[in-house]
């Protein structure tokens, strides 16, 4: 039977209500779920809002030429991609009283579980910690509905979760009315239960068998008007983060497969290089040991515990041929990416141009968890438990790897610790179905820091131009030429755009192309934005950073907006200001400089600097103060940010995220990279690779939410882009310098 099949079933079955998130999603008024009303808290957001449009009111407005973003973004067409099966979502009231949202995403840290559950207690009228949010196996049957990137899963769950849970709701209250014979509109739901006039009621799970056979509720099944919100927008705990911390969280490394054995692979010297020779005897003969087996990544070593595995793979005997880009080192790279550019316009006559050009180095994602996967391979299936964001592309590769059909692969999807982007791909999975394979035995693959550090994969390094034609007080053009070492984009999302639509348009274009074309914009009033992805294609193991292309892009342009209006003698602040096409934006902006008291005075070696950004439906700014007096170990010494995202689910969740933003715009400005020599990656630990330790951290850190102005946008990656920019203009006015290369300290 079909996973399609099994989910109609669901919807007939007793004694569990299920329902499809249809049901609620074609009597919803989207008019009503999404209008928005203040909450605790906002009236100093909504202060700065008022203020902000009597000031626009009062002064003309420099309207530019709107971004392909601005009308339709990345998030716009992956929700269109996966609109054919948003309705597949499914939600369960079960007999025991749980509402068990199955949720087709990854939850890799950023809240995400709590978020969906907070959304399901509030529709359903269910106490929150009735609410259950596994993680869905691969579904192949949601097509392009279960990729967990681009900040999109709010955005695109947030319609269809609350329908099926206000259609779970309709049909609990028309039960408990059809068991007591009462008008279905006279009872009320709360604290999981149905609540009658004269004070009886009924718990959900006494309801649940019942409400499966109801095929038309007798009250309307609408989401709840905002005004109605008792949850949603409340800062709200974790609802796994007792089981985190007590370490009753199970991630891949803790399960426990019948016959899985712990297994390491010894890697060539150099990226992609190949086994020239191997001579394997002492390691097999070593205690614990239960076999060798070659891979085209490397030598697999299996014994009976990981630390016996990786004491025999360093007694392996090996020699490599190199690898493809064993000649390389971050020069010749950068060389490179300074060829790719296409040169500059001509600015007009008599007009005045600012020229910059910024190098950016290779970052490793290095979430906290290392790849883990576990593979059972056997002669015609398989089964895999991994930390997947694209499940149904890895169970299609891993298919056709093992030249099995794709209903005999199973992918059991494991909360994950830590991405950024990484986990997107799957290649620890695809090298355990390999090694399972070649060894006829389940196996449990770790790939160590150092495997990921040198072998994984990478932000790519980039080169930027930047030119700015002013005069007369105007900004009249901006051509911005980025130059990128190639993106890999083959963990599904290419397919989702195509699938969107987004090939019939933009013929011709790249996967890279389209996705810069949907992301990258510059939200000022800059004239004629010219803006043009050049890529080199290098054999190097690249991926989806957190933010991917506006990580660079956007900070260059932060960067350049603060010397211009210096060079136009203008406050930085008050530049970009004037120039903001949206008053959100405005807003956020204003809110950031009054609570950061910009430009407030400081001492010589210390300085404020300001960075914005808006992408995915959402708007932050950040202001942080630096001190450079030790010009060789500066330290961001405070932090003010301010972000408008819509509707906030729950707001510590996104205080979170933008926090760890501010610590990436830390660590990949000041610090953090990856060299690449003679075609290896120099770092390989934490030890190496100097990401923002606690010492690096503000001690003052205050977040400003704006009230909800729409419905939720993304918010995983918005804040990156900002806190880079910020860190980097308020190092530049600490220390008088213009720096052009990031890592500062590399």
């Amino acid at each position: 039977m079909t996973r399609r099949r099994r989910f109609l079933t669901y919807l007939l079955a007793a004694p569990t209500l299920t329902v499809g998130a249809r049901l609620g999603l074609d009597a919803a008024d989207p008019a009503t779920a999404r209008a928005a009303t203040p909450g605790p808290g906002q009236a100093a957001g909504q202060a700065v809002h008022a203020a902000a449009a009597a000031r626009d009111a009062a002064s003309p407005r420099l309207v530019g030429l709107p971004g392909i973003p601005d009308i339709v973004d990345l998030g716009d067409a992956m929700i269109l991609a996966g609109l054919p099966t948003s309705h597949l979502l499914v939600l369960e009231v079960t007999p025991a009283g749980r509402a068990v949202l199955h949720l087709p995403r990854l939850e890799v840290g950023q809240g995400l579980t709590t978020a969906i559950a907070m959304l399901v207690a509030e529709e359903l009228d269910a106490r929150l910690g009735d609410v259950d949010v596994p993680l869905s196996d691969g579904r192949p049957e949601l097509l392009f509905n279960q990729l967990t990137g681009g900040s999109n899963s709010i955005r695109s769950l947030y319609d269809p979760v609350r329908g099926a849970a206000a259609a779970a709701r309709a049909r609990l209250v028309t039960a408990a009315a059809r068991r007591w014979n009462v008008p279905a509109p006279t009872l009320r739901t709360a604290d999981s239960t149905v609540l009658a006039p004269d004070g009886r009621r009924l718990g959900y799970g006494e309801l649940a068998a019942a409400a499966a056979a109801i095929a038309a509720p007798a009250v309307p099944a609408l989401p709840k008007a905002a005004d109605r919100l008792r949850l949603v927008g409340r800062p709200t705990g974790r609802i796994d983060a007792r089981d985190i911390v007590t370490g009753r969280a199970r991630y891949t490394g803790d399960l426990s497969v019948p016959g899985a054995v712990p297994t390491v692979v010894a890697r060539p010297t150099t990226v992609n290089g190949t086994l020239k020779s191997l001579d394997a005897s002492a390691a097999r003969a070593m205690p614990g040991v239960l076999g060798v087996v070659q891979v085209p990544s490397g030598v697999a070593v299996l014994a009976e515990t990981f630390d016996q595995a990786l004491k025999a793979r360093d007694a392996l005997r090996t020699t490599w041929n190199p690898g493809p880009v064993a000649g390389l080192s971050d020069a010749d790279v950068r060389e490179r990416l300074r060829a790719a550019h296409a040169p500059f316009l001509p600015p007009p006559p008599l007009a005045q141009h600012l020229d910059a050009e910024f190098d950016f180095a290779f970052v490793n994602h290095a979430p906290m968890e290392v790849l883990t996967a576990i593979a059972d391979v056997r002669a015609n299936r398989a089964e895999l438990w991994f930390a997947a964001q694209s499940p149904i592309v890895a169970q299609q590769t891993i298919a056709a790897e093992l030249g099995l059909p794709q209903n005999a692969v199973t992918v059991h999807v494991v909360r994950g610790g830590g991405s950024f982007g990484r986990r997107l791909f799957f290649d620890a999975a695809l090298e355990a179905a390999r090694i399972s394979k070649a060894a006829g035995r389940p196996v449990k693959l770790m790939w160590t820091r150092n495997d990921d550090m040198r072998h994984g994969r990478m932000r790519p390094a980039g080169h930027h131009r930047i030119r700015a034609v002013y005069g007369l007080d105007r900004v009249l053009a901006w051509e911005h030429r980025a130059a990128s070492v190639r993106t890999d984009f083959g963990h599904g999302l290419g397919e989702a755009l195509t699938a969107a639509g987004y090939d019939l348009p933009l013929a011709g274009l790249t996967t890279s192309e389209v996705f810069f074309l949907l992301t990258e914009k510059n939200p000022y009033d800059v004239g004629v934005p010219v803006q043009l992805l050049a890529e080199v294609p290098l054999d190097l193991h690249t991926g989806s950073w957190r933010s991917v292309y506006s990580g660079t892009v956007r900070v260059c342009d932060e960067i350049v907006m603060d010397e211009l209006a210096r060079r136009m003698g203008q406050d930085e602040v008050a530049f970009r200001r004037a120039r903001l096409r949206g008053a959100a934006g405005r807003a956020v902006l204003d809110t950031v400089a009054a609570k950061g008291n910009w430009r407030r005075p400081m001492p010589p070696g210390r300085a404020q600097g300001v960075g914005y950004h808006e992408e995915n439906g959402g708007a932050a700014a950040y202001l942080v103060e630096l001190d450079a007096t030790d010009r060789a170990n500066p330290r961001v010494t405070r932090a003010v940010v301010a972000a408008d995202v819509g509707r906030v689910i729950n707001p510590r969740g996104l205080e979170a995220q933008l926090t760890g933003a501010l610590v990436d715009g830390i660590s990949v400005i000041l610090q953090a990279g990856n060299h690449l020599d003679n075609g290896a990656f120099r770092e390989g630990s934490y030890g190496d690779f100097h990401y923002a330790r606690q010492r690096h951290t503000p001690p003052v850190v205050e977040i400003h939410l704006m009230p909800p102005s729409g419905p939720p946008g993304g918010a995983g990656e918005l804040g990156v882009p900002a806190a880079c920019a910020a860190v980097a203009n308020a190092y530049a006015r600490a220390t008088g310098t213009s720096p052009r290369s990031f890592p500062i300290d590399f």
